[in-house]
């Protein structure tokens, strides 16, 4: 059961199947045990598991004799915030963007850090297996205290921009019944930017839609909206709110490549040659604007716990991802969809230009959505993909993450799903017509 939902990067698992208040108790007292630590910051979104889940991994807490600190229901850069803020390790219940019969837990040490398969998630999970904690003599229990972490949380995110430059902007933003339908309303409070809110009310079964805006079908409602009501854009996040998908204000969904590119053309406005991280699979025109503007681009692997640690190695300002995951090293290197929106709102309002307008400098290329293919033998099948497209004298081959193979008008990424038996397709070209002609060549060799 333990291996099902011990993930690379988290906790995952479906409640009341491999994802019980018994196992996440245990986890509770192997995390102390572990980290060998007196608090530990507990935060939740709104799934109805998460109620009775965090009261038992809180009970593991304390019997292990440390303290939780429970801060509510709160999205997961709060939880990230209040780690860093309070110098103290956490635990956030989220599933994100999966359905509603999910559950999960993400973990970091005091300031953030992540922790994930190598940095002690097997860690933890042998400690369970072993029973080790048990072993531990506990002179008293821990208690459970309560503590409002948002006050500081909004007055925190409101310092990413200069409040003044906020414009009277019309943004319709689709909660999706996730946790951005309770901190939206508190971030944007009494600022001039005038919220059309779509589906904030707090329900984890997700009655309208699921809180997954990388599928564009979950992105309709807040099209029409944008369009119907005139908006100066629209926002949507996935359910812990720590990623978010634009619509600009033809009602036309923005690629994620294309707001990275926006946000470090205006971050490096004000602080040249900072360094800067992308992922593999980001676009081109992401490196390409880092050095246009001043900055230092740095490659690193996907995935947010690879992301961090070379932020914190490298005293990255900021890092994005193809997955629309932005990181800021003043947000404790987390990754904040709620700093995001104000962030490009104060663009938008300071500029004054449509947010179409905006972009147009950063649409260069042509970029399919992440297209997957089951594979049985992913390594053999990755093998097999380097062996054909060696013949046809790349420019360039890497290994950093799956394979990415570049040639002068196109390049692709082909790396394994770190759960299921996928192989994840990204791909770009210099024209739509050469995209769609490789996109359907590379996707014929992946599925034969």
């Amino acid at each position: 059961m333990l291996s099902e939902i011990f993930k690379a990067y988290d906790v995952r698992g479906i409640y009341g199947q491999n994802l019980t208040e018994e196992v996440v108790y245990k986890i509770g007292r192997a995390f102390v045990y572990f980290l060998k630590c007196r608090y530990v910051v507990v935060g939740t979104d709104m799934r109805v598991s998460s109620p009775k889940l965090s009261k038992a991994l809180m009970k593991g807490i304390a019997d292990q004799g440390a303290t939780a600190i429970f801060i509510g229901q709160v999205c997961t850069d709060a939880v990230y915030f209040a780690s860093g803020f309070l110098n103290k390790p956490a635990i956030m219940f989220t599933a994100s963007h999966n359905p509603p019969q999910y559950n999960g837990m993400k973990l970091c040490r005091e300031n953030a850090i992540p922790i994930n398969n190598d940095t002690g998630l097997q860690r933890i999970k042998s400690i369970i297996e072993d029973k080790r904690y048990e072993n531990k003599k506990i002179k008293k229990n821990g208690k459970i205290i309560k503590r409002d972490i948002l006050k500081e949380y909004v007055k925190h995110s409101r310092k990413f921009i200069d409040l003044k430059n906020l414009g009277k902007l019309r943004i319709a933003v689709d909660a999706g019944n996730g946790m951005a339908g309770k901190i939206i309303p508190l971030v944007y409070s009494k600022l001039p930017a005038k919220i059309m809110p779509l589906y904030f009310r707090l329900d984890g079964t997700f009655p309208n839609h699921l809180a997954d805006p990388s599928k564009y079908e979950n992105l309709i409602e807040l099209q029409k909206t944008v369009k119907i009501n005139k908006c100066d854009f629209g926002m949507a996040f996935d359910g812990d709110a720590d990623r978010i998908f634009f619509v600009d204000e033809k009602g036309e969904v923005v690629n994620s490549n294309l707001i990275s590119s926006l946000i470090i053309k205006n971050l490096l406005a004000k602080r040249k040659k900072e360094r800067i991280i992308h992922n593999v699979v980001c676009s081109k025109i992401v490196p390409e604007t880092i050095k246009k503007y001043g900055g230092i681009p740095i490659i690193e692997r996907v995935g947010h716990s690879f992301i961090k640690d070379t932020m914190r190695k490298t005293k990255a300002l900021f890092a994005c991802e193809h997955s629309a995951h932005y990181y800021y090293r003043d947000n404790y290197r987390a990754d904040s969809g709620i700093i995001t929106s104000l962030i490009v709102a104060e663009i938008v309002s300071r500029e004054n230009k449509r947010l179409s307008e905006l972009l147009d400098e950063f649409r260069k290329y042509y970029t399919i959505e992440e297209t997957n293919a089951e594979v049985k033998d992913k390594e053999a099948k990755m093998g097999e993909i380097e062996s054909i497209y060696k013949r046809q004298s790349p420019k360039r081959i890497s290994r950093l993450d799956g394979i990415t193979i570049e040639f002068d008008d196109w390049w692709f990424n082909v790396r394994p799903s770190n759960t299921e038996p996928l192989l994840r397709l990204n791909l770009e070209a210099d024209s739509k017509k050469l995209m769609e002609e490789k996109k359907e060549e590379v996707l014929k060799i992946m599925k034969k």
